[in-house]
């Protein structure tokens, strides 16, 4: 599933190459994905500007005057911009034309991305109630511990929680907890806080340097050129279950945590 590193190359790629371009027309091919895609879109996007695209958490948001544009990249989609005469491909489920012959295209084998609409004034429930962004000011050694208090699931999976701080996936909670010398196995609620401060360093690396590395490519993503992120080639304990420590040589565990794999060193987490 593309998480934060790979919505935000999306973003990235994609900023140049759409903002201030207006769509000539919209394009719905399929309307099942996780929820079906506002057929108004095709009038509602017809010959407007766009003005800007940014993300909040996982969410790509693309600024009209009215209102933005709602996409969430599910398990396997991924967004292009491509000669607006390129032949479609299979699983490309909707499109937008732009006055210089060329096309913003989603592309969604597994269809559980979505395509959703919200007027500024009213933003859509899935955005409300957010925790901060994890590369933001806001997120400071102080946001873990104090949302931490009393909890008692572990802390790979507080860390997840959308609500705690957004963005920090599978891949990343795992690699980040690596990092910091964290068990997942620790109780979030009996963690210190100068392990929350390490965990926070860490938090902030992790992310920040797979988004210099493109994102993360294990199955489905690619970028807006359509190329794979290589952070995969980097990891440290994802996927890597059997496989020797790179810090200590031991040997990398997989146990399952909340329905999702977890991998960890537990000579050098504790």
């Amino acid at each position: 599933m593309p998480e934060l590193p790979e919505v935000e190359t999306t973003r990235r790629g994609l900023e140049p190459l759409i903002v201030n371009k207006n769509v000539l027309s919209a394009h719905i091919y399929k309307r099942k994905l996780r929820w079906e895609i506002p057929s108004h879109l095709i009038q509602t996007l017809k010959k407007k500007t766009i003005h800007n695209i940014s993300r909040r958490a996982k969410y790509l948001l693309i600024d009209f005057d009215h209102g933005q544009l709602v996409i969430h990249l599910g398990m396997s989609g991924s967004m292009s911009v491509v000669p607006s005469t390129e032949p479609l491909k299979k699983h490309h489920h909707f499109e937008l034309k732009l006055d210089n012959l060329t096309s913003i295209r989603f592309h969604d084998p597994r269809r559980f991305g979505s395509i959703l609409w919200q007027n500024k004034s009213n933003p859509l429930n899935l955005l409300r109630n957010l925790g901060p962004e994890p590369l933001s000011y806001e997120f400071n050694n102080d946001v873990l511990y104090n949302a931490s208090i009393g909890k008692s699931k572990n802390i790979k999976t507080f860390i997840m929680d959308s609500k705690v701080i957004v963005g920090v996936g599978n891949i990343y909670a795992s690699e980040s907890l690596f990092l910091a010398g964290i068990s997942p196995k620790r109780i979030s609620g009996k963690t210190s806080k100068k392990r929350y401060k390490s965990l926070t360093s860490s938090i902030k690396k992790v992310l920040t340097d797979s988004i210099n590395n493109g994102g993360t490519t294990l199955n489905d993503f690619s970028n807006v050129n359509g190329n794979p992120g290589y952070f995969s080639q980097i990891l440290s304990v994802y996927d890597r279950e059997g496989m020797p420590c790179v810090r200590c040589n031991g040997t990398i565990q997989r146990i399952i945590q909340n329905q999702r794999a977890t991998y960890y060193c537990p000579i050098c987490q504790n």
